[in-house]
């Protein structure tokens, strides 16, 4: 589990989540894009939340890792959209000439 804080505000999601988070956060703000990520987290308070982070270049959040015991919620979907897109604004597929017939995509 780990400690995320965002916009004054400290939750607690699993490794994967924040680790994702913060790699997609980083790859957004290098190619000057923005989204929207909403996560299963825990609360300070230890209530289970979801919380939604506007991510872009001017995001400021600090993952730490804690010794906490509690159970964070699993975000796989989240967790996979933001692995892909990562890897889109990473490794964009190469441009297609208009000359391409669609059916080539099928």
């Amino acid at each position: 589990m780990k400690h995320v804080t965002y916009a004054d505000k400290a939750l607690f999601l699993d490794d994967e989540s924040a680790d994702w988070l913060m790699e997609y956060a980083r790859a957004l703000g290098v190619a000057g894009m923005t989204d929207a990520i909403s996560l299963h987290a825990i609360g300070l308070d230890g209530n289970e939340v979801d919380a939604t982070f506007l991510l872009n270049g001017s995001t400021e959040l600090v993952i730490q890792t804690t010794q906490n015991s509690l159970d964070a919620p699993k975000n796989d979907d989240a967790v996979g959209y933001m692995q892909e897109q990562t890897r889109l604004i990473v490794s964009p597929p190469p441009a297609r000439g208009i000359e391409d017939p669609i059916s080539d995509l099928f």
